[in-house]
């Protein structure tokens, strides 16, 4: 059951390359009893828990010197439910996994993030989110939890039971106890039309409201440096299907998207005065395309140049003077950043602690490139996105903490409310979350 940890000397590493923890244990229970029993033993050893998905959070939420729990053996689908229209996993399913199994059930999710590397429980315990106009994040989809809390009891919760608990613990940042299985809403299996263009970023901004409202999914990337951005619109076909051409597909998602995008990536770090030329490239290295797939195949695609990455929701109305400011900020500061700003949207939701919670947003992520100093630019970005109340992303990079939450989520007292009943003598703390939560 116990195994050591990745990497040497028992060393966890994320898949950002920025954060490391050492565990004193590596639990890979194979059942929910057995993870019961291990949250048990830490607690009489004295011992803090985390569980760990695949690593893809920029921040320490998942790090521990305690006992890490893996739950890669935690996998697969436990039942489907036709009638009323639910998938339940186990939490240490691969999203990957979960979307091609649904597939092959005729199923999909309503919405997806843009990868689906992560686990079920990592990705909606952080709150991870594609784009949508009526849709909200992954964990905006959930219709039921089973958790494991601190005295190593399972505890169940949705809408009907145990319903204050259901309403923090879909993005409950591993402070409240940890999942154990996930309950989806599903819908009969769907295609989606993508149309990818580039437009300049003045035209996207001043349009944004329209391109927002005529639109299920639309998101852009703006290349900094440069007037240009991609766009995407993914609307809800009749069909037929028209997947794009596996060898458009391998140059276009592979090629210029990994491939040749590393090697910018590589040049940019060794000298960076050939970013902004770069960028005048990039921007227009993937021309205007349309395809038609299911959902899965069109909201994510394959991301393997390593990254950090830092994220904030804003006040939808907030978008377009936030990214104004973005801009202006990158033109005056002689920053080179060789990676695009993602600009998504979600619609209001209910969760206690999601990013969306009560109020309509929009997302702005700002990535650098893995081994480049980012903090300049982050610094800079985060002072931006502050001023606008933005909330950020709780697993990427951001300096808040539990003072400034506590002012822009008006639920937040409600949330740590419910930590210091379910989890009082803090099992689940690490210093992330004694940072965003408060001790």
């Amino acid at each position: 059951m116990s195994s050591t940890a990745n990497g040497k000397n028992g060393t966890w590493r994320n898949w950002g390359g920025n954060v490391s923890a050492r565990p004193a244990r590596e639990v890979t229970p194979a059942s929910v009893d057995e993870l019961a029993a291990a949250v048990r033993r830490a607690a009489e050893d004295g011992l803090k828990v985390k569980a760990v998905g695949a690593g893809h959070s920029f921040t320490s939420i998942a790090a521990t010197d305690g006992v890490l729990i893996r739950p890669q053996l935690l996998t697969g689908i436990r039942s489907i439910d036709r009638e009323n229209m639910t998938v339940t996993v186990e939490a240490g399913t691969p999203l990957k996994r979960l979307n091609v199994a649904l597939a092959r059930e005729g199923l999909s999710l309503t919405n997806m993030g843009d990868i689906m590397e992560q686990t079920v429980s990592g990705a909606t315990s952080t709150g991870t989110h594609g784009t949508g106009r009526d849709s909200g994040s992954i964990a905006a989809q959930i219709k039921g939890l089973e958790l494991v809390t601190a005295d190593g009891s399972v505890l169940t919760c949705s809408e009907k039971e145990n319903p204050e608990v259901f309403a923090a613990a879909r993005i409950g940042l591993g402070a409240l106890g940890l999942v154990t299985a996930i309950t989806f809403a599903v819908e009969p299996v769907f295609l989606l039309t993508a149309r990818e263009e580039p437009m300049p970023f003045d035209r996207v901004l001043s349009e944004f409201e329209e391109l927002w409202a005529e639109n299920e999914h639309f998101e852009f990337y703006w290349f900094p440096h440069t007037g240009s951005t991609n766009t995407k619109r993914n609307n809800r076909s009749a069909g037929p299907e028209k997947p794009v051409p596996q060898l458009k597909s391998w140059i276009e998602d592979e090629f210029l998207s990994n491939g040749v995008f590393q090697v910018a990536n590589w040049v940019g770090r060794a000298v960076p005065a050939t970013i902004p030329a770069i960028a005048q490239i990039s921007s227009k290295a993937l021309s205007a395309r349309t395809y038609t797939d299911i959902p899965y195949k069109v909201f994510t695609s394959p991301r393997r140049v390593r990254f950090v990455e830092m994220e904030y929701a804003v006040p939808r109305a907030a978008v377009v003077e936030t990214l104004r400011e973005l801009k202006t900020m990158v033109d005056r500061s002689g920053l080179r950043v060789s990676f695009p700003v993602e600009v998504r949207t979600a619609p209001a939701d209910d969760i206690t602690l999601s990013t969306a919670s009560g109020r309509d947003s929009a997302y702005i992520a700002v990535h650098m490139f893995r081994g480049t100093p980012y903090q300049r630019y982050f610094t800079s970005a985060e002072r931006i996105f502050t001023a606008h109340e933005g909330r950020p992303h709780w697993g990427k990079i951001h300096t808040r903490d539990a003072e400034y939450f506590s002012r822009v989520y008006p639920r937040f007292g409600e949330f740590t409310a419910l930590r210091d009943r379910l989890d009082p003598d803090r099992l689940f703390q690490n210093d992330y979350v004694r940072r965003v939560l408060g001790a």
